[in-house]
């Protein structure tokens, strides 16, 4: 059910200069980066330095370490909803808040903070910005989208004017104060704070949760187990520019091992207190310890109707709606004597559950995300059932002993402290689990879809389609997904996910055209069998986003334009139009809406070389179309991407009117020949085979002999495919637990590269390429580059152009790549 991944350890030092904070705090974010907190000492080991390390999932290695700033202890880490802020807060009461520079996921600074001087902060959390969405466990065979993920009505926490959510946070500290700060739109912080209660008493743990209606719920504990769990509700406001917050208490509740006579003063202390999620205000996990062990209890928030007295029924009987209720904490489940708990980790996705769901179906029940995960003292994790606490699944450490033998137990109790996590936190599909360890070691755990039970492989299969679609609608990243994937699920995967795709409704499909493609590229990495299209889709999603950029740039001729642009123009008169003369072509279309400044045109040459090479490329490779290894295939048979290239040729070719510098330049044999209106000739025919996605035809005997032809009369260029990435994911499908060392890139044996991926592999001294600007860098790149996280695409940090169409064109990725993985920072040599 649960078996370790792989694990990421800092270099062993002489004097033990990196040591684990206490309390170790880590946050994993919807991006999959990983932050988490250690503490360096230096030489005289008199000063601890406060550090923060980020980490991307893919490439746990890569650490980005930065001294926080922080005097105290880090208490807290929180990641914002978008996975690209963090907070930190620490024991004398600062919050900081840092955010990428460059968008770089190894590059960080502390941009803005706010503080309550002294006041140690216990709990931390973004405010909400109102977007809930819930997943239909039970409806994950259906076919729409709408009915597996629905929006939940949910109000922000604070809204500006229009309804737009207002960003900002909030943090209760020790003692008993609850303090807000508003990131304005000017970049400026509101701060305010408050006390919580009239009584202001000693807060050791405490949790922030957030209802509907936009209020919030803040839980809090003394850490005394004979103590109530108090709980309020804060509302935020802004009045004449100030930040105002009110308080309210709500229900108590008492632990129910206090109450219970057999258990009176077995557990004194509560050492974990945690809502079950940050937008389910209604349930609370509460867990009490001793030296030894502990005990879990799940209560949850009732409205009970008031009995009312006999005497005052006869007077006024109560009807329906009329009867009187109350909220009263219930409790649901509780746990028997269980090893002393380190961590507790709570699931991030909103399955909608209620308390009715505890016995639910039985394909269901054994789902990642209804888990929450305790890890103990002795090494071991266990995954039990949110609600009932039932057991689910279990791993056993290093350290820790299997329940054999009694002896053995004992023994090892005895024999010295136990290496566990401190911290930890499960991935935003609930498919993987990230430790720190006593040590500051990094554990990645991969938790099983199935949790461990005997499915069999279709249930598996559409738990993993599910999560996919998840991430699909989200905008999540599905990396810990991936971790599940073995080579020989991949092409049902893909298949699967293509069809759920096609049946969702043509608004929808377009919003997603661009990030199902991406998935499908990370999925086909994970076999040798499919690698080869991986290029394939990744050169798709460069073509949709040179169209959607060439087809934005012309503009209509007359300002009382019709309904259609010109870009909706072309694309239909194109697709009307079947005729194999691209002259013929262009007069059907008003070529002064094509008009653009010379400049611009020169500006976009590299892009529209890249188009033509690509073209004739493709038709080269027709002759050898029985070869799917062969990058380019999927393109031979898909009739939109080439209806694209046509009509992106038809506007190359009207724009090489105005400037024929601009057009691609090719190498023919003969001076004479027109090589545009050739490769349009044979593009149209071959696109005429396959526009139909029904009426597929074979390509003729004399297409195939004229594209057989093609290389001896123009120079067939070579195409820069992206290179094989150097992420971890694809090394991990053999089971075996990968050791790695922070900061230290592994010498990893991944796929076995065979000749037919030479295209792939760069030898040392070859020159680089700008994937995104179809720039060369050059043997030894010396402009500072960025690479993406996910699918390894390198451009350039900084942009060498000043012309708008261009910088059109960059804006396009400068947060994301175009797969949608992130950028990190690259050494300035890169081999």
């Amino acid at each position: 059910a649960m078996d370790l991944a792989y694990v990421c350890e800092w270099e062993k030092r002489p004097k033990s200069n990196h040591c684990p904070s206490i309390p170790l705090v880590c946050a994993w974010s919807c991006r999959n980066l990983i932050a988490f907190t250690t503490d360096l000492k230096n030489e005289e080991e008199k000063d601890l330095t406060h550090m923060v390390h980020i980490i991307d999932t893919e490439h746990p290695w890569d650490v980005y370490s930065v001294n926080s700033g922080h005097v105290e202890i880090i208490t807290c880490l929180e990641w914002d909803q978008s996975g690209s802020r963090l907070l930190s807060a620490d024991a004398d009461g600062h919050i900081k808040c840092w955010s990428m520079t460059d968008h770089l996921a190894n590059s960080w600074e502390n941009t803005v903070g706010s503080m309550v001087e002294g006041d140690p902060v216990v709990a931390l959390s973004w405010l909400h910005n109102g977007v809930k969405l819930a997943l239909h466990v039970e409806k994950s065979g259906a076919s729409n989208f709408g009915e597996k993920f629905s929006r939940v009505k949910f109000s922000p926490s604070l809204t500006l004017f229009g309804g737009k959510p207002m960003e900002g946070w909030i943090a209760v500290t020790i003692s008993g104060l609850v303090t807000v700060s508003l990131l304005k739109p000017n970049g400026q912080v509101l701060t305010s704070t408050e006390s919580l209660c009239r009584l202001r008493c000693r807060v050791a743990l405490a949790d922030v949760a957030f209802t509907g209606g936009g209020n919030i719920v803040v839980a809090t504990s003394d850490g005394s187990s004979t103590s109530p769990v108090q709980f309020y509700k804060v509302c935020v406001s802004v009045v004449n520019e100030k930040c105002k917050i009110d308080t309210e208490i709500l229900p108590s509740l008492f632990m129910r091992c206090t109450t219970d006579p057999a258990r009176k003063d077995k557990y004194p202390a509560i050492t974990h207190l945690k809502f079950l999620a940050r937008d389910m205000s209604e349930q609370v996990l509460l867990c009490a310890s001793n030296q030894n062990s502990s005990i879990v209890e799940c209560w949850s928030l009732r409205k009970e109707g008031l009995p009312v007295n006999n005497i005052f029924q006869q007077i006024s009987p109560v009807v329906g709606d009329k009867q009187p209720m109350i909220l009263k904490w219930r409790i649901l489940s509780a746990t028997n004597d269980l090893d002393r708990v380190s961590a507790v980790a709570l699931p991030k996705l909103p399955i909608s559950l209620t308390n009715t769901d505890l016995k639910v179906a039985n394909d269901t029940k054994f789902f990642p995300g209804l888990g929450l995960a305790l890890a103990f003292h002795d090494g071991s994790v266990h995954i039990v059932h949110r609600l009932s606490l039932q057991m689910m699944a279990v791993f056993y450490g290093s350290s820790s002993q299997r329940p054999v033998d009694e002896q053995t137990i004992k023994r090892q109790r005895t024999a010295g402290p136990l290496v566990h996590f401190k911290a930890m936190q499960l991935s935003w599909t609930s498919l993987a689990l990230a430790g720190i360890d006593s040590h500051g070691k990094l554990s990645m755990l991969r938790i099983s879809p199935s949790m461990g039970h005997v499915l069999d492989m279709n249930m598996s299969l559409r738990h993993l389609l599910f999560l996919l679609e998840y991430c699909m609608v989200t905008g999540y990243d599905w990396w810990d997904i991936l971790l599940h994937v073995q080579p020989n699920m991949v092409q049902n995967l893909v298949e699967k996910l293509h069809e759920e795709y096609m049946r969702q409704n043509a608004a929808l499909q377009q919003v997603l055209s661009t990030r199902i493609v991406a998935m499908k590229a990370s999925l086909c990495k994970l076999s040798s069998s499919t690698i080869a299209r991986v290029c394939d889709y990744h050169a798709k999603l460069f073509l949709i986003a040179i169209s959607c950029t060439l087809k934005s740039l012309l503009r209509p001729h007359f300002l009382n334009t019709p309904d259609k642009s010109p870009g909706d123009r072309l694309t239909e008169i194109c697709s009307k139009i079947t005729d194999i003369d691209i002259d013929k072509v262009m007069i059907n279309l008003k070529t002064e809406e094509f008009v653009l400044e010379m400049t611009t045109l020169q500006s976009l040459q590299q892009l529209i070389q890249w188009v033509g090479d690509f073209v004739l490329y493709l038709l080269a490779s027709l002759p050898n179309q029985g070869s799917p290894v062969r990058p380019g295939h999927s393109f031979l048979r898909d009739g939109a991407s080439l209806g694209m290239f046509r009509e992106l040729m038809v506007v190359i070719r009207i724009w090489g009117l105005l400037k024929p510098s601009c057009l691609p330049v090719y190498t023919a044999t003969s001076d004479t020949q027109d090589s545009m209106s050739l490769l349009f000739r044979l593009l149209t025919k071959l696109w005429l085979c396959c526009r139909e996605e029904n009426h597929m035809t074979e390509p003729d005997d004399t297409l195939i002999d004229e594209c057989c032809l093609l290389p001896s009369q123009l120079l067939i260029p070579n195409i820069d495919w992206l290179p094989i990435n150097d992420g971890i994911v694809s090394k991990l499908q053999n089971k075996q637990l990968v050791r790695l060392q922070f900061g230290k890139a592994p010498g990893l044996v991944g796929h076995t590269v065979s000749s037919q991926f030479d295209a792939f592999v760069r030898a040392p001294g070859q020159p680089k390429i700008d994937h995104l600007r179809r720039l060369h860098l050059g043997a030894y790149p010396t402009e500072e580059c960025k690479s993406c996280t996910r699918c390894g695409c390198v451009t350039m940090l900084k942009s060498p152009n000043k012309i708008t169409a261009v910088k059109q064109w960059e804006q396009r990725w400068i947060k994301n790549c175009l797969c949608g993985g992130l950028w990190r920072r690259m050494p300035l040599s890169y081999s």
